[in-house]
Formats: C-alpha cells, sequence, structure tokens
C-alpha cells in the first residue's frame, strides 16, 4: 500500500505541476481536421508517470542488487522514450529522429533483459515488442481517458500472470501513476498524455512483458497479447488499410475505429469504457481458459483476434456523423 501510494501522490502531483507548465510555455494541442478534440488543451502530462516509472526503477536498483543490469538498461532505454517525447512536446520533430531513439531504447531493453539472464529469444520478443508498442501507444493517444486506461489494464494483466518478481513492483508502480494521472485525462481532459506519456506507457508495458516472459514458460507467452488486443488490431489494421491505400500512414489522422466511434457517438468516455470492458473480457478469457497447452493458447488468442478484426471492420465500415466534443492528439 505504501508503495502504491506513493506512486500515486507522484504521478497526481506531477501532472498537476506539468498542466501548470504546459499552460505556461502554451503547450497545447489545438483542434483540426485530424484530431478528434474541439478545445485547446495542454499536453505533456505524461512526463508524471515516466518520472514515476523512472523512480521506481531507481529505488528497485537501490534494494535488489542483483537486477542492476536489468533496471539499469531499462532505466536509460525509459529516458531515451521519455526523453524524446518531451522535446517533440514543445517543437514536433520529424520520424526519424524518433524512430531511432526508439529502436536504441528497445535494443537497451532488449540487452537488460538477456544480460539479466533471459534467452536470446526473449530479447528478441522484447525488443520487437518496444518498438511496436512505444508507437502503437503514440498512434492510439486520440481520446480521452483511452491510452492511459488500456495501459493500467494491460499492467494488471501482467503482474498477476507474473505472481512475483520486479514485474509486480513495477505493475503496481505504473498502476499507481495511472490512477494519479487519469483524473486529469479522463472525458472532459484537463491535459492530454503527450509523446513523453504515450511513449512512456508503451516502452512501459514491453518493460513489463519482458520480465512476466522471465518467469513463465514459453508456451504462456501468447496469452500476453490479449490484453493488448483492442490497441494492436485498431492501430495494426487502421495502418494496413491506409499503407494499401497508398496514404502516408506515418501521418496524424481520424480514421481509427475508436475515433470515428467517437465522433458518431460524440462521447469520448463511451467509447473508451467499451475498450475497456473488450480488454477486461480479454483478461477473463486468459485467465479462465489459458493453461500451458501451447496450441490451446494459440488458438485461443487466433480466435479473440478474429472476433476483435470482425468488429474492427464493422465499427469502421459505419458512416461518421459529426465531430466529438473533447480528446487527445491521434
Amino acid at each position: 500500500m505504501l508503495w502504491f501510494g506513493l506512486f500515486l501522490i507522484v504521478s497526481a502531483l506531477g501532472t498537476w505541476l506539468a498542466r501548470h507548465y504546459a499552460l505556461q510555455r502554451r503547450m497545447l494541442d489545438q483542434p483540426g481536421e485530424r484530431r478528434s478534440h474541439t478545445v485547446a488543451t495542454p499536453r505533456g502530462g505524461g512526463i508524471s508517470i515516466a518520472i514515476a516509472l523512472l523512480i521506481a526503477l531507481c529505488t528497485l536498483i537501490v534494494r535488489m542488487p542483483s537486477t542492476f543490469v536489468t533496471m539499469s538498461l531499462a532505466a536509460l532505454g525509459l529516458v531515451l522514450v521519455a526523453g524524446i517525447g518531451w522535446i517533440d512536446d514543445h517543437r514536433p520533430l520529424s520520424v526519424i529522429p524518433k524512430l531511432s531513439v526508439h529502436i536504441l531504447a528497445s535494443l537497451s531493453l532488449s540487452a537488460g533483459i538477456v544480460l539479466g539472464g533471459g534467452s536470446l529469444g526473449c530479447g528478441l520478443v522484447v525488443f520487437i515488442s518496444g518498438l511496436v508498442l512505444i508507437n502503437i501507444w503514440n498512434f492510439m493517444d486520440g481520446i480521452d481517458g483511452l491510452a492511459a486506461s488500456q495501459a493500467g489494464l494491460a499492467a494488471v494483466f501482467f503482474l498477476l500472470f507474473a505472481g512475483a518478481g520486479n514485474v509486480v513492483h513495477l505493475g503496481l508502480a505504473l498502476v499507481a501513476a495511472i490512477c494519479g494521472f487519469l483524473p486529469f485525462n479522463l472525458p472532459t481532459a484537463k491535459i492530454f498524455l503527450g509523446d513523453v506519456g504515450s511513449g512512456a506507457l508503451g516502452y512501459a508495458l514491453a518493460l513489463m512483458a519482458g520480465l512476466a516472459m522471465e518467469r513463465m514458460p514459453v508456451e504462456i507467452w501468447p496469452l500476453l497479447l490479449l490484453p493488448l488486443s483492442a490497441f494492436l488490431l485498431d492501430a495494426g489494421l487502421t495502418l494496413l488499410s491506409r499503407m494499401l491505400r497508398g496514404e502516408r500512414w506515418w501521418t496524424p489522422h481520424v480514421e481509427h475505429a475508436y475515433q470515428r466511434w467517437a465522433r458518431r457517438s460524440r462521447s469520448h468516455g463511451r467509447v473508451t469504457m467499451a475498450y475497456a470492458v473488450w480488454t477486461m473480457m480479454a483478461m477473463a478469457g486468459g485467465g479462465l481458459f489459458g493453461g500451458n497447452d501451447s496450441r490451446g493458447n494459440a488458438m485461443l488468442v487466433l480466435a479473440w483476434f478474429g472476433i476483435g478484426g470482425a468488429s474492427w471492420y464493422w465499427l469502421r465500415s459505419r458512416p461518421d456523423s459529426g465531430h466529438s466534443d473533447s480528446g487527445v492528439k491521434p
């Protein structure tokens, strides 16, 4: 409780300070055709989550010297991801420098997992996960409360499945930090995560997944995809559809299923809650039907992603109507 309370307070206070800083520096996301909100809103509040996670990693380094290599390299990667995001929140950067830093951060995280005792296979999965999740959480940070709540639910799943060890400490710190941030970000949001926050969340989930995989049989690894399914499907299928149409897929847009749904319903809260329900159902399915059978786990994940793909197509095929009332940048 003390550990959870500490990071709850750090995040809440940090978000409050970040909001005042953003207002003073005029770090505002302005409404526009490629955004889902209609009121200029400060960004960069996710720096509080990044700082909370960095404090947690440094604390583990001091209290558990055996984790020095893994936690140090993980902390280095976090600083890289949050740092480039913080710079981008002040003045937008091009894709190349951001992607280059994300690659370095994912390599640092992967090296930490391997040098800490993880297998090369685990390290490769962590590298790919880091690169993918950092960018997916940035792509999907588009309406109030969505990116933070989805990260919190995934963190709960990872720490419950791991059962013990550093992943639990980091998971509790991450969930506490998200709980401290969310009151400022729920509809109608007073501040947005910004690139510093969305990147840090994606990176933190890759770190937790890597630590969890160290404690799990390989047969269970596919189940870790379940709490990420909403974002993996919406981001992956939307980007694929844009590529097939020859569009500049890396540029901001409002074509994700959740963005179209928010425009139709004129409610960010309803969409964020629906995505949360989907993820909780995925988590429950993994807990109830997952096991040590690799084929059974793979079939479970494929079936869930199949249902999700059909749901994505249905949401995207419905006609748009108007604009939603608030939200975060896409």
